[in-house]
């Protein structure tokens, strides 16, 4: 999944800040968080599920996910400790932006959509509309509006 050159493809953007809001050891569960700013309503919750590795900054300026090339994958991969078996059972996304980089491996990433203003509830009230979601061996998704 990675893009012609030296550019990754890009699987989700947005010019939105997202904050590191939460990380679960048990599940193994991070949360990336982005909260109403100005006339817009709506939060955006950015989950990557059964991390296993993460190289991470605090806040992400215009966040862009991206496909890793394979040298990365496979340097992030060996790093992380996870038997080889597994392999074919792992993203590893690369996580860009104007404050800062890094990278996750996990086996999931959703991220969904909420209407309110707060963000001090873990699950508020109504509806969360799934805007993308990624899972190893999915093909490369457009990217979400």
């Amino acid at each position: 999944m990675t893009g012609s050159g030296t550019q990754p493809t890009v699987l989700y953007a947005s010019e939105r800040t997202f904050r590191v809001w939460r990380y679960g050891v048990g599940h193994s569960h991070l949360l990336l968080r982005s909260l109403p700013a100005g006339r817009d309503t709506t939060r955006l919750d950015l989950h990557f599920e059964a991390v296993h590795a993460m190289r991470l900054v605090t806040r992400y300026e215009a966040l862009r996910v991206v496909a890793v090339d394979e040298p990365e994958f496979s340097r992030v991969f060996a790093e992380s400790g996870v038997p080889p078996v597994w392999r074919d059972a792992q993203l590893i996304v690369g996580l860009r932006s104007r404050s800062g980089t890094g990278y996750v491996q996990c086996e999931r990433v959703i991220l969904d959509r909420r209407e309110g203003r707060t963000g001090d509830e873990l699950d508020p009230p109504g509806p969360r509309d799934v805007v993308w979601s990624l899972r190893p061996g999915d093909p490369a998704p457009a990217p979400p509006p």
